[in-house]
C-alpha cells in the first residue's frame, strides 16, 4: 500500500520534486543537441570553405601558380678544374698553372640586349678607370662580342667570360658596388704558363680554347660521351698538341659545380651551393733539363756555324735552317732530350689564343719536327720547294742494318771480301745506272765491317741489294726488305703515342713500281729509299745498341696526384725484338767503331757511330745533301742513343756529329754514362 502524497515512479519523492528533475534533464538534452548541431554546422562551413578554396586554387589560381612554380629553379655552372703541372726529371716546372681572377657576365634576359649593352659600357669605364695596363682596356664593342649576345656559342644560362687578370682595384670596386653589376661575377681561374727557357716546347705542346677543338679526335669522343660530371666549357683551355694533348685527361682534373637558385628571369635569388673542382695530376717527364737545353743550344750554334762557313766541307751546309735531335736511353726507352729547332715561346698561347702578330713569325716552328714533317721558314712557296723538310733519307746510317740483313739472310759472311772500285753499275744494257761512293773513292778489297767503316755504297749495292733480289726475286725481295725495316721501327709508328706522329715514307715501293725492283733494293741498301723521323732514327739506334729490342719511347716517368704522391710509375716496354747471333752484332760494332767523325776529339767515353749524308732532289731537279748522324755510348755497355738530323746540313760527320758530342757530354755530366753523374761532388 503506497504512502499518501507519493508518486508511483518517484521512488518515494514528492511529485513537485520529480517534475523539477524532469525539466532539468530536458534542458540539458536540449543544450547538448544545440551544441552538437552547432559543431556539425561549423564543420560543414569549414569543409565548404576548404572545398571552395581548393576549387579556386584549381581553376582560378592554378595556371598562375603552375607558371610561378616552373619559373623557380636553379642554374648549374661548371667550374673548370685547376690543371696539373708538367715537370722535368728533377721535378722542376716546365708547364704550370697560376690563379687569376676572371670577370664573367650572365645575360639577364634573352630578348633584352639593351641591359647587356648598358653593362658593357659600364664595365669598359671600370677597366679604364681602375686598371693602368693598356692591354686590359676593352671597348664596349669588344665586351659585347665576348657577351655573345646572339647566342652563337652559348645558351642564356652560361656565364660569358669577359676578361681575365683583373686588378685588385677592379675587384674591389665591383665587389663593393655589387648592386650596380647585376649578372657580373668574379671567379678564380687557372692560367697556363711555360718556362722561359723553352724546355722542349714542341714536345710539351700548348693549350687553346675548347670551343675551337671540335676537329680533334679526343674532344669529339668527349662530346659524344656527353658526361655531365665531366662537361667541358666552351671557354676552357685544353691541350692541343704534344703532351698537353696526349695527357689531357690526367692533367685536367674533374669539374666543380656552382648551383645558383634563380627566378623566371634567370636572376640569382640566393646563395649558390659550391662543389669545388678537383685539381689535375702532375706529370714528371723523363726530359733532363740540362741535356735538353744543351741539345737546343747545340743545334742553334751548329746552324750558325754552317750558315757562315766559307771553307769545305762545312760550307756544304750553308743553306741549313733547321735541326733535330733525340736522345733516348737504350735500356728503358726514356727520352731525355727531344729538340726541334728553331723553337718558340709557348707563352704566346697564354689565355688560350695567340694573336696573328705573335703567331705569324713562328708558325713553322710550332710543329714538332722530330716526329713529323716541318718545312724551313721561307715565306715564298717557290723558294720553300727548293729545300728539304724534316723527314730525310737515312743515308749511310742505314748501312749497319743493311749488313745485319745481309748476314742474317746469308747473302755473305762477315769475312767475305768485295772488291770496291768506287762505284757500282746496274741495269740493262743501254740503261745502266752508276752508284758512286762519296767522291767515287775506291776502297779496294773490303769485308762487311770495313764497308761500314768506309761507308761503301758499292758494297751495299752489290752484296746486299743485288743479292737480296737474286735470293728472293722481284716484288718478294722488296717485301722482305720492308719487313726488316719495320722490325727496326722504320716505316711504322714508334709507339710513343705522341699526336700526329708520322710513320715515314717508303719510297722503295714507289721505285719498284716506277723503275724496277733492282733499283729499289740497290738504292735502299745504302739509305736512299726511306724517309724517316728523328725519333725513328733514335729508336733504331737504340736497337743497334741493345741488340734488337725496340723500346717504346717514353716521355713521362711518373704521374703524381695533387698531393705529390706517385699514382703511376711508367714502366719500360719492349715493342718487339729481333734476334741475331752475337757475331752479327759484333761485325757492325767493329765497323761503327772505326767511322771517321768530327767533334769527338778527346772524349772520355767510348762510343759507336755512323754518319750519313743523304741526297734528295727538290724543285727543278736540284739536289741537296742532308746531314744525319746516329751514335750510342759507352761502346761496351750502351746507355744513351742519339740521332741528329740537319736538313741541308751537308756531310753527316761535319754537320750533325758535333751536336751529338755536346749532348753526350751533357748527359755524362748530369746523369752519367757510367752510372754516376760526372758533375756530382761525390
Amino acid at each position: 500500500m503506497k504512502k499518501p502524497g507519493t508518486h508511483p515512479k518517484g521512488n518515494g519523492k514528492p511529485p513537485e520534486i520529480i517534475g523539477r528533475d524532469e525539466e532539468k534533464d530536458y534542458v540539458v538534452r536540449r543544450q547538448f543537441m544545440f551544441r552538437l548541431n552547432l559543431f556539425f554546422f561549423a564543420a560543414f562551413v569549414m569543409f565548404g570553405i576548404l572545398i571552395v578554396r581548393l576549387a579556386v586554387l584549381q581553376f582560378i589560381d592554378g595556371p598562375e601558380l603552375k607558371l610561378l612554380r616552373e619559373d623557380q629553379g636553379t642554374r648549374d655552372v661548371s667550374i673548370p678544374p685547376f690543371r696539373g703541372n708538367i715537370l722535368d726529371s728533377d721535378k722542376k716546372p716546365i708547364a704550370y698553372s697560376t690563379s687569376t681572377q676572371t670577370l664573367t657576365y650572365t645575360l639577364q634576359a634573352e630578348r633584352n640586349k639593351q641591359i647587356a649593352i648598358d653593362m658593357s659600357v659600364k664595365l669598359s669605364e671600370v677597366f679604364k678607370k681602375y686598371n693602368d695596363d693598356p692591354d686590359a682596356q676593352m671597348t664596349p664593342e669588344e665586351i659585347q662580342k665576348n657577351m655573345d649576345l646572339d647566342f652563337r656559342t652559348n645558351t642564356i644560362s652560361v656565364p660569358r667570360r669577359i676578361r681575365s687578370d683583373l686588378s685588385n682595384r677592379e675587384i674591389a670596386y665591383i665587389t663593393e658596388n655589387k648592386e650596380q653589376f647585376v649578372g657580373v661575377d668574379i671567379v678564380e681561374e687557372s692560367v697556363r704558363n711555360y718556362s722561359e727557357d723553352r724546355v722542349a716546347a714542341q714536345l710539351v705542346g700548348y693549350l687553346k680554347k675548347y670551343k675551337s677543338a671540335g676537329d680533334l679526335t679526343k674532344y669529339k669522343e668527349i662530346k659524344e660521351k656527353n658526361d655531365p660530371a665531366n662537361k667541358y666549357l666552351q671557354e676552357e683551355t685544353v691541350g692541343f698538341d704534344g703532351l698537353e694533348y696526349m695527357y689531357q685527361e690526367q692533367l685536367r682534373g674533374i669539374n666543380g659545380l656552382k648551383t645558383y637558385p634563380v627566378d623566371r628571369t634567370n636572376k640569382v635569388t640566393g646563395v649558390p651551393v659550391v662543389q669545388p673542382p678537383q685539381r689535375g695530376n702532375d706529370l714528371v717527364l723523363s726530359i733532363n733539363r740540362k741535356v735538353q737545353l744543351t741539345a737546343q743550344q747545340a743545334i742553334t750554334d751548329q746552324l750558325d756555324v754552317l750558315k757562315h762557313a766559307t771553307s769545305k766541307p762545312l760550307n756544304a751546309g750553308n743553306d741549313a735552317r733547321m735541326g733535330f735531335a733525340v736522345a733516348m736511353e737504350v735500356d728503358t726507352g726514356k727520352v731525355v732530350a727531344m729538340a726541334s729547332m728553331p723553337d718558340y715561346d709557348t707563352n704566346i698561347w697564354k689565355g688560350g689564343s695567340a694573336t696573328t702578330e705573335k703567331l705569324k713569325p713562328v708558325e713553322n716552328f710550332i710543329t714538332n719536327g722530330t716526329i713529323r714533317t716541318v718545312f724551313p721558314n721561307y715565306q715564298d712557296p717557290k723558294e720553300q720547294a727548293k729545300h728539304t723538310p724534316s723527314l730525310v733519307y737515312l743515308g749511310s746510317t742505314q748501312k749497319p742494318l743493311s749488313i745485319l740483313i745481309g748476314l742474317n739472310e746469308k747473302l755473305f759472311t762477315a769475312r767475305e771480301s768485295y772488291h770496291d772500285v768506287g762505284r757500282y753499275v746496274f741495269g740493262s744494257k743501254g740503261n745502266e745506272v752508276t752508284i758512286n761512293n762519296a767522291s767515287s773513292k775506291p776502297n779496294g778489297y773490303i769485308n762487311a765491317s770495313e764497308a761500314i767503316a768506309k761507308s761503301s755504297n758499292a758494297f751495299m749495292s752489290a752484296m746486299v741489294g743485288e743479292r737480296l733480289l737474286n735470293n728472293y726475286g722481284g716484288r718478294k725481295a722488296v717485301e722482305v726488305w720492308d719487313d726488316y725495316m719495320k722490325q727496326f721501327g722504320l716505316g711504322v709508328l714508334t709507339g710513343s703515342g705522341l699526336p700526329y706522329e708520322q710513320p715515314g715514307v717508303e719510297d722503295y715501293f714507289h721505285e719498284a713500281e716506277t723503275a724496277s725492283n733492282q733499283s729499289a733494293l740497290v738504292r735502299a741498301s745504302f739509305g736512299q729509299m726511306g724517309k724517316y723521323t728523328t725519333l725513328q732514327l733514335a729508336q733504331y739506334a737504340s736497337m743497334l745498341a741493345n741488340k734488337g729490342k725496340r723500346m717504346k719511347p717514353l716521355f713521362v716517368s711518373e704521374i703524381l696526384d695533387p698531393k705529390g704522391e706517385v699514382i703511376e710509375k711508367v714502366q719500360p716496354e719492349v715493342l718487339n725484338k729481333v734476334s741475331f747471333p752475337d757475331a752479327y752484332w759484333n761485325t757492325i760494332y767493329s765497323g761503327m767503331s772505326k767511322v771517321s767523325v768530327q767533334g769527338f776529339e778527346g772524349v772520355s767515353y767510348s762510343f759507336l757511330r755512323k754518319t750519313g749524308t743523304s741526297q734528295q732532289q727538290v724543285a727543278r731537279g736540284k739536289q741537296v745533301e742532308n746531314s744525319v748522324f746516329i751514335a750510342f755510348a759507352p761502346a761496351d755497355k750502351p746507355k744513351l742513343a742519339i740521332a741528329i738530323v740537319i736538313p741541308e746540313g751537308g756531310y753527316g760527320g761535319y754537320g750533325a756529329a758535333p751536336v751529338a758530342r755536346k749532348i753526350f757530354d751533357a748527359y755524362d755530366e748530369a746523369v752519367g754514362l757510367y752510372g754516376t753523374p760526372k758533375g756530382s761532388k761525390d
